[in-house]
């Protein structure tokens, strides 16, 4: 049973669907693994926050939010390596 919920952002579901189908089904499965272990081994806390970090799928980051107190891991983008940190 999963200790997380899992909660995705409209915007971070318009990534998903531009990333070719073999790719979206590997961010799926990471990201699910998320809700068992919010930080992973190889997962990044990014630098100037509180609660965000990050995981590598590929040539893929996925950009996460942590809310312990809640047990919610929000998932905030999913993009290509050379784009995620663009604002």
């Amino acid at each position: 049973m999963a200790s997380f919920n899992l909660r995705w952002r409209s915007s971070t579901e318009k990534d998903l669907r531009k990333l070719p189908l073999r790719e979206i089904q590997r961010v799926l499965v990471e990201v699910e693994l998320l809700t068992e272990n919010p930080f992973p081994h190889g997962s990044e806390k990014l630098a100037g926050t509180e609660h965000t970090h990050r995981i590598r799928v590929g040539d893929y980051r996925v950009i996460y939010e942590v809310f312990a107190g809640s047990k919610i891991v929000e998932v905030q983008r999913v993009r290509h390596r050379k784009d995620v940190y663009r604002k």
